[in-house]
């Protein structure tokens, strides 16, 4: 239902006017107190109001008038309903065209499904921003009525489906200049969900694009992506439709286990620890107490963890006075805290890291005497006689040894392989498991049948290979145990990252009166929304708040890299996880747990390492063949060595004296089985995106994924916005000429009374300035009678009796006042040096001229050189004027510019350069520029700061630091650089290695490789590429010289 306005207007109610502002126009203040100009609302209007939001009138009652607005039509041009309504009414009173039809056409409007929605408008500022709005609502053809609540920034509109659409009325209300979203929408995108699964078991690409696909077909989703590096689904859901744990249960189907990390709408949920008996007493007891709780929307309760979860809003309750309750309600027998996170994952990946080790370790006590046997006391002549001494027939000592001790190796050792196998083909696909085991099995059961056969024969002389089953589970379980080591450290600026919030806090405990009357040490976890926290020297800020008592200087480098402590005193804004530096702040908490600006960067770069780049679908789409391939590849190999010698191909010399050419083609065989790695190639993107992502976060460069990464080290060309991205972004007064004998300032007294009520940047600007003239920080200002704001020109007032105008040029001769020649020159003068000239005068004579700029960053020009040397252009499109752009590009070295761009021409720019071959990036401030930032190949925020949340942007730089561009391209190229090196390494070893293994050097150079050796081989080929990735931690951002 649409809300009311909270006040019924008086009858000589007035409405002020506030006029919006121009930005690249001379100071223009607001209106203000009642001096501003005001105008009387109409009886029509006042009437419109009372019927539509207070329901006044009779007939119909309050809640049918609240529900449907008025009927009467407010424009003559507008029919009042559409011809089919009104021919429905004239079947009624008449049909005439007075407003006595108004009942019929209700009638007939609702035969003709007559429809009310309602929209969000965002940027009304006034009651004119709402009239605007209104009027061109009511324009369209079949709209029945409307009403706009600039207060609650809603619009309520009532049409018939059958003229216009919910879509044409919303695309009106945004060419006026707002932004417009249906209720509806809003609704439905707070039902899309992202959830995070830890899946654990998946070994190759092939496991990972298994689990994506079964995803992908779950009804209510809609996007799933699956990593192998960080072995985690990101999955995009509709929560109406399908839950997390129906998705972590499709995950589970597919032979895999999934593991909840969050399911999207947990930002106010709390997992507590419970030490103490949980029976279902206690647990009634507990559950009915935390419910009575206000804000607490679910709780659930383990009790064979010991642990309950609850739901809650944090606005109105927070994880301590949910302990509290907990624990008052049982009387003290049960003790409350928060529950271990240690990270789940982190947990996992030690667990996996110390399972591998321990696997390995097991293999290596039997695979050492297995290979000791086969390869070293064949050649010691004692143990060589005991070794060979026969057992049964033909099977000898060191046979058997070998057998028993391979098969814990083969299938208590190695029963991951058979499981990940089993998990692959069920599913209709295949891993690197199924190539373990069919090449292991492959040794292991022809080494069986031979010394079977040895066993029942008198004459037959058995060949075994268990070293190489035994040996290659060995070799493969030490390249796992090394891979996870490696790819742990790919995600090492993520813990970094966590690890930057205290522990605990010290909580400030207020009297009243609003006295300090104590501290305590919490857990810096528990503290809630208007907690007020108490800061050190040397301490960490506990939470992100402003502070309300104290002043100091904070080091907030290891959030947005700036690397100056920043000062800090009363009001100012602090960041949870940085360091104060030299005096005590007391902080009041405002975003706490998972709505903090480190929780926010954790989450951008968890997301940003689950975004696939581009290039990875060429491994995607090799890995979905390459098990079969290899397969075939390896029983071709068998198929020709074991022909070749069948037919004589070779001569006999070539095999080796312990096996005959059937065993020389099995050993083939199997080598290429086990050499081939779709692992390195799976690998090859994701690892050197993770660390990445990572070290561009640690740099205050946040990269939303490998397409960002992809799309910027390709960038050719740059277009930079001027305010705020080339220049300070705040507007200074830098000079002041007096055409008349008059006091400086008294002079500024005059303008500051004039300006003080403006919100445009240049008025603050003079402002500040005129501030300086006095010593007290809050100086109260003369008030400015009869005040006149003309938009786009400036302000006009009487301030102690003397009539002061402030404003351009135009603004200036409209008003009659003549300029004087030196007046003109020193305009041109200040726009020829990119500065705003502001003219004042007094009592119809110009007194003075104020100069304000908004100055350039320090490292522009240097920044602008160095991207020249990278070979990529910049080029400047700016709203403001062509005098102080071109000024503005010639300083800095921009040769191409573009002036008095709106925001929809910035992005018609963007598009005519990538129209003619070119790979764009935007630079801008993320809010005006955000059509530009969007339409990009590329598009960089600058200057976001906490603002992490800016969805226009591919690349969050924290600081208001031009040298970050130069630095998440230079990432970008040294990133694709090794992902390149990756990929030709991890080709290079498959064409080079598969080959060697298949025997193409034996006919002439005698070099085979056994099995064993190319199993080894295949377990480094992924070491390497993790490796190489990892080489990416060590990176430095260019310097620019000085």
């Amino acid at each position: 239902m649409f809300k009311p306005f909270h006040h019924k207007p008086a009858a000589n109610q007035t409405i002020k006017i506030v006029r919006k502002e121009n930005k690249n126009r001379s100071p223009l203040p607001q209106t203000r107190g009642g001096h501003a100009n005001t105008l009387p609302m109409a009886a029509s209007t006042r009437a419109l109001f009372l019927s539509c939001f207070h329901g006044s009138g009779g007939g119909g009652g309050t809640s049918e008038v609240s529900r449907r607005l008025v009927l009467r039509p407010r424009y003559p041009s507008m029919p009042r309903r559409p011809r089919s309504a009104a021919v429905a009414g004239e079947g009624g009173e008449g049909g005439g065209g007075g407003d006595g039809d108004l009942e019929a056409a209700a009638v007939g409007a609702e035969e003709e499904e007559e429809k009310v929605v309602v929209f969000e408008v965002s940027g009304m500022t006034c009651a004119a921003c709402a009239g605007s709005v209104e009027k061109a609502v009511k324009r369209l053809q079949g709209i029945h009525d409307a009403a706009v609540d600039v207060l609650g920034g809603r619009a309520q509109v009532v049409f018939y489906p059958a003229f216009v659409s919910e879509e044409k009325i919303r695309e009106t209300i945004q060419d006026v200049g707002f932004e417009a979203k249906l209720i509806d929408e809003e609704v439905k995108e707070k039902n899309i969900l992202v959830c995070r699964l830890h899946i654990k078991g998946m070994t190759c690409t092939s496991c990972a694009s298994t689990v994506e696909s079964i995803l992908q077909v779950v009804p209510g989703v809609q996007r799933a992506s699956v990593a192998l590096a960080t072995e985690e689904a990101e999955i995009r859901y509709d929560r109406r439709i399908v839950t997390a744990s129906q998705l972590t249960h499709a995950v589970e189907e597919t032979g895999f286990e999934a593991i909840l990390i969050t399911t999207g709408d947990d930002q106010s949920r709390i997992d507590l620890k419970v030490d103490g008996t949980l029976n279902e007493r206690s647990i009634m007891i507990v559950k009915s107490s935390v419910q009575a709780l206000p804000g607490v929307e679910d709780i659930k309760v383990d009790p064979e963890l010991h642990k309950i979860t609850i739901s809650y809003k944090p606005d109105q309750t927070g994880p301590r006075d949910l302990i509290e309750v907990i624990e008052s309600a049982a009387s003290g027998d049960l003790t409350v805290s928060i529950y271990p996170e240690a990270d789940g994952r982190q947990q996992h990946r030690h667990g996996e890291i110390e399972r591998y080790r321990q696997s390995f370790l097991w293999s290596l006590v039997f695979t050492i005497p297995v290979f000791l046997t086969s390869m070293v006391f064949m050649y010691i002549p004692g143990l060589k006689d005991g070794l060979e001494k026969k057992v049964i027939n033909m099977m000898s000592i060191g046979e058997l040894l070998r057998w028993i001790l391979s098969t814990p190796v083969q299938f208590v050792i190695g029963r991951r392989f058979y499981t990940g196998a089993y998990k692959a083909l069920s599913h209709g696909s295949s891993n690197m498991d199924v190539l373990i085991a069919l090449g292991t099995n492959t040794a292991y059961f022809y080494s069986v049948y031979s010394i079977l056969r040895a066993a029942s024969s008198h004459n037959y002389m058995a060949t075994d290979f268990f070293e190489t089953s035994s040996m290659l589970i060995s070799f493969i379980l030490l390249g796992k145990y090394l891979e996870i080591l490696a790819k742990g450290k790919t995600s090492e600026a993520i813990a970094k990252l966590m690890d930057l919030a205290p522990e605990t806090a010290t909580m400030l405990i207020y009297d009243h009166e609003g006295n300090v009357v104590g501290e305590k040490e919490i857990d810096s976890r528990l503290i809630q929304k208007n907690d007020v926290i108490k800061v050190v020297p040397g301490g960490k800020v506990a939470s992100d708040g402003f502070v309300i008592w104290g002043q100091s200087h904070v080091n907030e480098s290891m959030i947005t890299g700036e690397s100056r402590p920043v000062a800090k005193r009363k009001g100012d804004t602090v960041i949870g996880g940085t360091v104060n530096e030299n005096g005590v702040l007391h902080v009041r908490a405002t975003f706490v747990g998972s709505e903090s600006a480190l929780a926010q960067i954790v989450r951008l770069v968890e997301s940003a390492q689950m975004a696939k780049a581009p290039v990875q679908k060429f491994a995607d789409q090799i890995s979905r063949v390459f098990v079969p391939l290899v397969i075939i590849l390896s029983l071709l190999t068998w198929l020709a060595w074991f022909l070749a010698g069948r037919l004589h191909g070779y001569p006999n010399s070539w095999i080796p004296s312990s096996m005959d050419s059937f065993q020389l083609a099995l050993q083939f065989g199997i080598s290429v089985m086990v050499i081939a790695c779709p692992c390195a190639l799976g690998l090859a993107t994701p690892t050197a995106v993770m660390v990445a992502t990572g070290v561009g976060a640690s740099q205050g460069v946040l990269i939303k994924g490998g397409q960002a990464l992809e799309s910027a080290q390709k960038v050719d060309c740059i277009v930079f916005d001027k305010t705020g991205t080339l220049t300070i972004g705040k507007p200074v007064v830098v000079n002041t000429r007096l055409l008349k004998n008059m006091v400086l300032r008294e002079f500024y007294a005059y303008v500051a009374a004039a300006e003080v009520n403006s919100e445009h940047p240049l008025g603050k600007a003079v402002v500040e300035h005129a501030k300086k003239f006095h010593s007290e920080e809050s100086h109260v200002w003369t008030e400015a009678r009869d005040f006149i704001s003309v938009t786009g020109h400036g302000v006009k007032a009487k301030i102690s009796g003397r009539a002061v105008m402030v404003g351009n040029k135009s603004f200036m001769l409209t008003s009659g006042i003549d300029i004087p020649v030196e007046a003109l020159e020193i305009l041109t003068e200040e726009e020829e040096k990119a500065q705003t000239a502001i003219i004042v005068a007094m009592d119809q004579e110009v007194v003075g001229i104020i100069s304000v700029s908004d100055p350039i960053k320090p490292n522009a020009r240097e920044v602008i050189s160095y991207l020249k040397s990278m070979k990529v252009e910049s080029i400047m499109v700016t709203g403001d004027n062509w005098g102080t752009a071109n000024a503005i590009s010639k300083e800095v070295g921009i040769e191409n510019t573009v002036a008095e761009a709106k925001p929809e021409q910035k992005a018609e720019k963007v598009k005519e350069l990538q129209s003619a071959g070119r790979t764009v990036a935007m630079v801008g401030d993320g809010i005006n520029d955000s059509p530009a930032l969007v339409s990009a190949d590329v598009g960089l925020a600058i200057g976001a700061g906490t603002d992490v949340a800016i969805e226009a942007a591919d690349i969050v730089l924290m600081k208001s630091n031009l040298e970050d561009v130069i630095t998440a391209i230079d990432l970008s190229r040294k990133t694709f650089f090794r992902i390149r090196m990756n990929y030709v390494w991890a080709l290079g070893y498959n064409i080079i290695g598969i080959p060697i293994a298949a025997g193409v050097l034996f006919p002439s150079t005698r070099f085979r490789l056994p099995p064993w050796v190319a199993g080894a081989a295949m377990a480094a080929s992924s070491v390497s590429v993790v490796c190489w990735s990892l080489l990416l931690r060590y990176y430095k951002s260019p310097k620019l010289g000085r």
